[in-house]
């Protein structure tokens, strides 16, 4: 068997063991040997591995195993995404109606800004996106946001573990000049990218809080540079502080 194939039929596996623990609170050994099918020596492996990663505890008292807490978190970050949208996503269409330019929601995952819903503007020449799209978060208003709103150790670790990757002359891709923009979008309250990711295209982003006051997210607002200037960059920040305040208000509402 190639090493692609011992791959995915160990990740098959894998999987076959979280929906049968899924199914039953918690299994011996024994119990998962014969449910599975599999042989002893394998099923041993993948589960000492999943306990390692947490995907699987080990009741020693018991001796049963059941699902592990990195199964919760990630049932919560899916579920948490999910109430994000639903509760954003009409104060993001308002927003689009206000600016007529396209709206993003995106949350950061390691060094990246990843799209989770977007409303897209009604002119013909726009932004066109779709969500689960993944943007370098140095080269994105909406990322420096999101990196800004990090510990600043946190997010130079982050940067210094990544390829920073230049998409045109004005991407900054030095670590230094990157955390300097970041004390900026502190200072200012919200990030910008002009013309960093690609020519034509700038954008005003602005951080999304819970009712707690951490960050869960942020929005931006893209405009093709031959509808930019100096006034529509205002109203956009005017039309985008009054919809994250908006945000915050609901988020605490709805929990």
């Amino acid at each position: 068997m190639s090493a692609a194939g011992g791959a995915v039929k160990s990740a098959d596996r894998v999987l076959a063991i979280l929906d049968l623990l899924a199914e039953r609170e918690a299994l011996t050994f024994s119990e998962v040997v014969a449910a599975l099918e599999l042989p002893k020596s394998s099923v041993h492996n993948l589960l000492q591995t999943m306990i390692d990663r947490d995907y699987v505890e080990y009741d020693a008292a018991a001796k049963s195993y059941g699902l592990g807490i990195r199964v919760w978190q990630i049932g919560r970050a899916r579920r948490d995404v999910e109430h994000l949208r639903t509760v954003l996503k009409p104060l993001m269409d308002e927003l689009r109606s206000r600016t007529e330019e396209t709206v993003q929601l995106a949350r950061l995952e390691g060094a990246d800004a990843v799209y989770l819903e977007i409303s897209e503007s009604p002119h013909p020449m726009k932004l066109s996106s779709t969500p689960g799209v993944r943007l370098p978060a140095h080269a994105s208003g909406i990322g420096k946001v999101l990196l800004a709103a990090l510990d600043p150790d946190d997010a130079r670790a982050r940067l210094e573990g990544s390829v920073l990757e230049s998409f045109t002359s004005h991407t900054l891709t030095d670590v230094e000049a990157i955390m300097a923009e970041l004390d900026r979008v502190r200072q200012q309250g919200y990030g910008t990218d002009n013309e960093e990711f690609a020519i034509g295209c700038r954008c005003t982003a602005m951080a999304v809080r819970d009712g707690a006051g951490q960050v869960v997210g942020a929005i931006s607002v893209s405009i093709p540079t031959p509808r930019y200037s100096r006034d529509v960059a205002a109203r956009v920040r005017k039309a985008l502080g009054e919809m994250t305040t908006a945000a915050q208000a609901q988020l605490a509402r709805r929990g």
